[in-house]
């Protein structure tokens, strides 16, 4: 087993500096009143174009970002990889729904690709099907609603905006994540990851979709696509995380009449999300699975079925990943037990990031926990140095 309570080897990456700050922002984040007033307040600030750039560089985008751009991201994945430890380079930018906007992400993304081509230590690229595509359609796609023609038209421009990205990245043997979304958006992009399955992982896994199991039809969603997979000859990519819209999904199934889509409980999420590997593994020879986790339990179960499924901690088939800035306790003692991991690193402009920054800040204030994990293990590390 790896022990996930050795500090010296999670945090032997940042000065004694970054672990005062880092310090100082957990225990503001464990304070949700100072969250949701930092929220109103740089909106606010934003919006009057008062110079609040500064400070959120220096606090939340130091913490959980990787920079403004792609050769900004150099220094932190360099650093990360002095220890082991992958880059997956993350464009955050949200919200955007015009066409020049999709092509403009495409290009993006197509960008990572090809940063991840030049260095061993980028070993996945990611995308957002709504970086590419409309909200609105992918809505009607997942209803089953007739499109008319120029829907029709922004459908197959979004396919092919996939395809490219999907098609360079196989060439140049880059793994990609395409990431989980909402589900009443799902079912198309669920189809559009299996398409491009079904073209590129005939030999190899090089495409990966995602699957969040704090839905309850997930588990059964993995084996109905195991099952497809071998009937169309090509092998399954899967990243596994347990989830990130539960309010917003468990608000909208109400407020539009549909059944619940998320499990009854924590418990029952974990209980599917810890299945979904021992599938996984269990059929390894049909699969890669990336373990997007800040579990330690799920952790330390991956490790055991690895064992028990005889495969190497080397294996490429098998990746577990964390956010920046987030379970650097999980990521660095995994690394350096041989496994491979690799950290989401986002970037992109500070005022365009705000909803996923804010999104990190709630997910710490909300997550049981979680705050006082990292805040603890944060100061056990500077005593430690202290002591020393």
């Amino acid at each position: 087993m790896v022990s996930f309570d050795n500090t010296e080897i999670a945090f032997r990456h940042k000065t004694n500096a970054d672990l005062r700050s880092a310090g100082f922002l957990f225990y503001t984040l464990s304070k949700k009143w100072m969250v949701d007033s930092g929220k109103t307040l740089s909106n606010l600030a934003f919006s009057l174009h008062l110079p609040v750039k500064p400070i959120i560089k220096a606090t939340l985008f130091r913490q959980f970002v990787g920079g403004e751009n792609i050769g900004e991201c150099s220094r932190t994945s360099e650093v990360l990889a002095r220890y082991g430890v992958g880059t997956i380079l993350d464009y955050s930018v949200e919200g955007k729904e015009d066409e020049s906007s999709f092509d403009a992400t495409t290009r993006e993304i197509i960008r990572t690709v090809e940063k991840a081509a030049a260095v061993t230590h980028i070993p996945f690229a990611v995308f957002k099907v709504t970086g590419l595509c409309s909200s609105e359609l992918l809505r009607k796609l997942n209803a089953g609603d007739e499109l008319n023609t120029a829907e029709q038209q922004a459908w197959s421009r979004a396919c092919e905006r996939v395809h490219n990205i999907c098609r360079i990245a196989a060439e140049k043997k880059v793994k990609v994540l395409i990431d989980a979304e909402e589900s009443w958006i799902h079912k198309p992009i669920d189809r559009l990851a299996e398409e491009m399955m079904a073209l590129f992982n005939r030999s190899e896994v090089l495409i990966y979709n995602t699957t969040q199991m704090y839905r309850h039809d997930r588990l059964q969603y993995i084996k109905e696509l195991h099952v497809r997979a071998l009937e169309s000859g090509y092998k399954v990519g899967l990243k596994i995380v347990r989830g990130a819209y539960m309010e917003k999904e468990r608000a909208y199934a109400a407020g539009h009449g549909l059944p619940d889509p998320i499990q009854p409980d924590k418990a029952a999420s974990d209980a599917d999300y810890n299945a979904a590997l021992e599938y996984c593994t269990a059929h390894i020879a049909d699969f890669a699975i990336c373990a997007g986790t800040h579990n330690e339990h799920s952790c330390q179960l991956l490790i055991q079925l690895m064992q028990k499924y005889g495969i190497a901690s080397g294996d490429e088939r098998i990746y577990f990943a964390q956010l920046l800035g987030m379970s650097d306790n999980l990521s660095f003692n995994l690394a350096h037990a041989g496994y491979n991991v690799a950290k989401y690193v986002p970037y992109g402009p500070v005022k365009e990031l705000m909803p996923y920054l804010f999104r990190r800040a709630e997910e710490n204030t909300s997550v049981k926990g979680q705050t006082g994990r990292e805040l603890s293990l944060i100061r056990r590390e500077i005593s430690r140095r202290k002591g020393n």
